[in-house]
């Protein structure tokens, strides 16, 4: 009865009797594969949402800067197919996080390094470019005003970098976050120099005429602790698609 109120709905024979038995009809043997293909997703879907190793909480450490790129996509697409999971998120500097994944008290973190001193997977690579406010010429002063937290990653190949061609100087201001601070970079107040793509959208890079010195190429990496759980490992799967998947241009609309 099943079976003919299947051939109803499609309006097509799904069996053929051939003396006392029966077999499939071309249509059948299509719907036979669908139907085989849903089952299999129906027990995956079932795994997923019930499967012990796919409940729990996973923890990802992300830098500020990079906070709001791909990460809400990343944990929307998570959230969607598991769950039963939830995701703790930490947000500070590259060099705390490989910290707290050194003492286990994260499962995957994102870090944005130099392509030569990196240890970890490398997701997206950019130059390292100076930058300031629209239409700001502060670049030409001396000591040159920078904006940085003392713990950010790019500073150090920044002052390196001026200190090799003799270009003088200074950190004058100050904030409680770096997104405060990027306001005096944004204001045309401050220089600043890191990663092409996560610079903030009103920035302008700084004309090569004004002599500043080349920077190194970075990269963001992901890094999972040796004895992460599953749900750990599929999460950095998640990371490693969303960002493969976008081309250098598209990354960049997303980042600005």
């Amino acid at each position: 009865m099943q079976v003919k109120r299947l051939e109803a709905v499609f309006d097509h024979p799904l069996i053929e009797r051939r003396g006392r038995g029966i077999c499939l009809t071309r249509e059948g043997e299509q719907l036979l594969s669908y139907g085989r293909r849903i089952i299999k997703l129906n027990d995956e879907a079932w795994q997923r949402m019930t499967h012990e190793d796919f409940q729990g909480q996973v923890s990802l450490g992300v830098p500020e800067d990079l906070i709001g790129a791909l990460i809400p996509t990343i944990m929307r697409d998570f959230g969607t197919a598991y769950p039963m999971a939830s995701i703790h998120l930490a947000t500070t500097g590259t060099r705390k996080l490989k910290v707290q994944l050194n003492e286990k008290t994260l499962d995957v973190i994102l870090t944005t390094e130099a392509l030569d001193e990196a240890t970890g997977e490398c997701l997206y690579k950019a130059p390292m470019r100076w930058f300031t406010g629209a239409d700001s010429q502060i670049y030409a002063k001396r000591p040159l005003p920078l904006a940085y937290h003392l713990g950010c990653i790019f500073m150090p190949y920044a002052v390196h970098a001026l200190d090799s061609v003799g270009i003088t100087w200074q950190r004058p201001y100050d904030a409680d976050d770096w997104r405060d601070l990027s306001t005096f970079v944004s204001a045309g107040l401050a220089v600043q120099a890191t990663m092409a793509n996560i610079r903030k959208h009103d920035w302008h890079e700084v004309p090569s005429h004004a002599g500043l010195p080349s920077l190194p190429d970075f990269g963001v990496f992901m890094y999972i602790r040796e004895d992460a759980p599953e749900l750990a490992l599929q999460l950095a799967g998640f990371i490693r698609d969303e960002y493969y998947m976008l081309g250098p241009q598209k990354l960049k609309a997303v980042m600005a």
